[in-house]
């Protein structure tokens, strides 16, 4: 073994050393966090799921298909903020020898949950509401409007705890139900008064049609990026060849291959790379320029693999008694 080799396996000791300790700088800046989503969650829970039994309550006494569904939309979403918080806090568990990068991806699964509940209600409410406009039901104006008005000042205060929180896939995902309940609520409210000053019942199931295709429309674009997460593809708002010009125009950087970017967490960006550089000698500058160059675009999780630029032969005597064509003896 060369003696250059050897230098290059200390500076990738190096290089693994500096990378754990940022990995404990940033797992207290993750704790800092942890105890924001956590109590948003299970608030925006009980909140939700003690207006959705006044809802469906209002909604067989009324005889609306817009309450009732809102109502069914609200009971999945209590559902899918129970499982929200359920994963926040066990994101925040500390990486163990099975699981070595944490439970961060918990929260990606959680949302993926979240949006395959959604596609089931909008399909159960569309269902539902084709049923309606074929065969129309009475519906009572003005007892929908009232309960739909205290649905969208409930769901309001509720979509406000949560976009005041952190913002993590996790709590998008839940989010994404929270305002698929108040744009019900204002379909709701809208049918309610359109039944009341005008008698037509149909605008109850057209309305709640027009609110499952935003919801769907949401949910598609949430359920793109979950992919994109779990399939280890590279985030949506970087560039791994811009990356790589960042890399390779770092001073001392010859050039960059084996670059991977993927997404650990909703917080949390990894990335691999082999730098080829000029001399062994200048890899500490250049880890820390690279650190530095990559923190800038929001990579804090990184794993740099050091190569030198040209290796030195190393001619060995030819052994007595070797004949061109001959095995060298080990």
């Amino acid at each position: 073994m060369s003696g250059s080799h050897l230098q290059r396996h200390d500076a990738h000791e190096n290089c693994a050393h500096d990378h754990d300790e940022h990995g404990q700088r940033h797992g207290e800046h993750t704790h800092r966090h942890a105890p924001d989503a956590g109590p948003r969650l299970l608030w925006a829970l009980l909140l939700t799921l003690g207006f959705a039994a006044v809802e469906a309550a209002a909604g067989f006494w009324s005889g609306s298909l817009a309450l009732l569904g809102d109502a069914g939309h609200m009971v999945t979403d209590s559902a899918s903020l129970a499982l929200a918080a359920f994963a926040a806090w066990l994101a925040q568990r500390p990486p163990t020898q099975r699981h070595t990068y944490g439970y961060g991806r918990v929260e990606t699964l959680a949302a993926l949950l979240n949006v395959l509940f959604m596609v089931l209600v909008v399909v159960g409410i569309s269902v539902a509401a084709v049923e309606r406009i074929l065969t129309p039901v009475a519906v009572q104006g003005e007892t929908v409007a009232l309960v739909a008005a205290l649905g969208l000042l409930l769901n309001i205060a509720v979509a406000w705890l949560l976009m005041h929180g952190e913002q993590t896939m996790n709590t998008r995902g839940a989010l994404l139900h929270v305002l698929g309940d108040l744009l019900g609520s204002v379909a709701a409210l809208v049918s309610g008064a359109v039944v009341m000053w005008t008698g037509w019942t149909t605008a109850d199931p057209l309305l709640s049609l027009l609110i499952c295709a935003l919801m769907l429309a949401s949910s598609l674009r949430l359920l793109r990026e979950v992919m994109q997460a779990l399939m280890e593809g590279v985030p949506a708002s970087l560039s791994t060849e811009q990356v790589a010009h960042v890399l390779a125009g770092i001073p001392g950087v010859a050039s960059v291959h084996d670059l991977h970017i993927w997404t650990l967490s909703s917080s949390r960006i990894a990335l691999s790379a082999h730098l080829v550089v000029d001399s062994l000698e200048q890899w500490p500058a250049v880890l820390a320029a690279s650190r530095e160059a990559l923190a800038a675009s929001g990579i804090t999780h990184v794993t740099l693999q050091p190569e030198p630029l040209s290796t030195p032969v190393r001619w060995l005597p030819r052994a007595a008694g070797w004949q061109p064509g001959a095995a060298r003896p080990s």
